[in-house]
């Protein structure tokens, strides 16, 4: 009842004001702002090709409390920030080369999001809920898009979120041209996720032989291994000593191959997402410092997104982006939401059948050296919806190179792409960008 009287306000920020250079190709940055019990913020960019036909696409990232700007400006955004956070540089991979893309900030409390009430405890359904509404609000003051195809991506935590909202557009009464969706390096369960790790932290040559061999002895059984909520108090002793070499000893946990960036130092926002993640161990960030100069206290570790805060920051961009003065500054990832927010499901297995079972489109992609949500945990996941496989395990191709691997099981896919961390079109933009365009299309990979 909250959503039935909204007064949404819509503001057109030229980008000359943002950018002082013109870019004859773009129509409009465009922020909308939905002020009732649970106000999100979006961003939303037309096609550069045919805004009218092409598809409509809605970005999540995950945490859960972390900003979807963060995709915007360092992911699939059709402009990145400079690395001096002052100024901005076209993304030549953006998604919306082919697609009308919308970046919402949920949930409320998420960056410039918020809620009058100022109270920011929420769950799985409250969110899904939501945005949901947030959707049909849209909608309704967009209803030129209602016969564009749609579709939703969801990033790392948007591994929950983008499939309950998928449920609640697909079942709903709204009328919305509804496709299908897509989750990146996303927690889809977590015993997968616990389990998987033990594995790919192994033959990633990380804990050696003697270690192995204990986590084995102490957890494993003729049939199987369980690395996630074991009774053994030996089992659990060795597989906290093997989350300490991935999350504590100085990897960059979402990029394997990347170095870890800044001085990274113990911080509760941190402490609190692994509790979300790895929910029958105790991870305790220890503070050490790596070989930068640069201090890095924000969510998460490892990440530089000093550049990104910066330029949010700037008051004449928040003056542009009509950010009432009342709002605290911008954050990669809201503490407050986070702390107070509570998880309600360990999979997303049913919600999936239900919406394949709609003969919607679904992709789920990984970033194969990201520690995170690891690629295993997420091809586990897709075989065990028991699906019979329709492709082989095959390569596929961008840029006359090997780009990952993919299966598909009827309407589902399973793809990796090579390289890639837990933010794929961050550090693989050309194959995401690839990878993306062949889903929404439905063409071949």
């Amino acid at each position: 009842s909250f959503y039935l009287n909204l007064c949404c306000m819509f503001c057109f920020v030229s980008l000359q004001i943002l950018l002082q250079e013109k870019w004859n190709f773009y129509n409009s940055l465009e922020m909308l702002i939905l002020p009732a019990f649970s106000c999100l913020s979006c961003r939303f960019v037309t096609s550069q090709r045919n805004p009218a036909e092409d598809p409509l696409v809605l970005w999540l990232n995950g945490g859960p409390g972390c900003s979807s700007l963060d995709g915007f400006l360092s992911e699939n955004g059709p402009f990145h920030v400079n690395d001096d956070g002052a100024t901005l540089y076209e993304n030549k991979y953006s998604w919306n080369r082919i697609a009308n893309v919308l970046y919402l900030e949920s949930p409320a409390g998420v960056g410039y999001s918020y809620s009058d009430s100022q109270q920011y405890g929420t769950d799985d359904d409250q969110v899904a809920d939501d945005n949901y509404k947030a959707l049909q609000s849209f909608f309704a003051k967009f209803p030129n898009f209602t016969q564009n195809e749609f579709f939703i991506f969801g990033e790392s935590y948007g591994g929950f979120y983008a499939p309950m909202l998928s449920l609640r557009v697909a079942k709903g009464k709204a009328k919305i041209n509804f496709k299908g969706f897509a989750v990146g390096n996303g927690l889809s369960s977590f015993a997968l996720n616990d389990n998987s790790l033990i594995y790919f932290g192994y033959y990633h040559g990380l804990f050696g032989e003697v270690l192995w061999r204990d986590l084995n002895t102490n957890c494993c059984d003729k049939e199987k291994c369980n690395f996630y909520n074991s009774t053994s108090e030996t089992c659990k002793t060795m597989v906290n000593v093997a989350f300490g070499i991935v999350y504590e000893s100085g990897l960059n946990e979402y990029a394997l191959y990347l170095d870890c960036e800044g001085q990274r130092a113990y911080h509760k926002g941190y402490q609190r997402a692994m509790s979300h993640l790895f929910r029958n161990y105790k991870i305790n960030p220890r503070s050490y410092k790596v070989t930068s100069s640069i201090s890095l206290m924000g969510v998460p570790p490892c990440i530089n997104s000093t550049a990104q805060t910066n330029w949010l920051n700037r008051g004449d961009v928040r003056k542009a982006l009509h950010i009432p003065d009342t709002l605290p500054a911008w954050a990669l990832c809201s503490d407050e939401v986070g702390e107070h927010y509570s998880i309600l499901y360990e999979s997303m297995k049913d919600v999936y059948l239900k919406l394949l079972s709609l003969d919607l489109r679904v992709l789920v992609y990984n970033g194969d050296t990201d520690m995170a949500c690891n690629f295993l945990g997420d091809q586990w996941f897709v075989e065990d919806l028991g699906f019979k496989a329709t492709s082989s395990y095959q390569k596929w191709i961008h840029d006359n190179q090997i780009a990952g691997f993919y299966q598909q099981f009827g309407n589902i896919t399973f793809l990796t792409v090579k390289g890639a961390g837990h933010m794929v079109p961050q550090w693989a933009p050309g194959p995401a960008f690839h990878m993306f365009e062949s889903f929404i299309t439905n063409g071949p990979y």
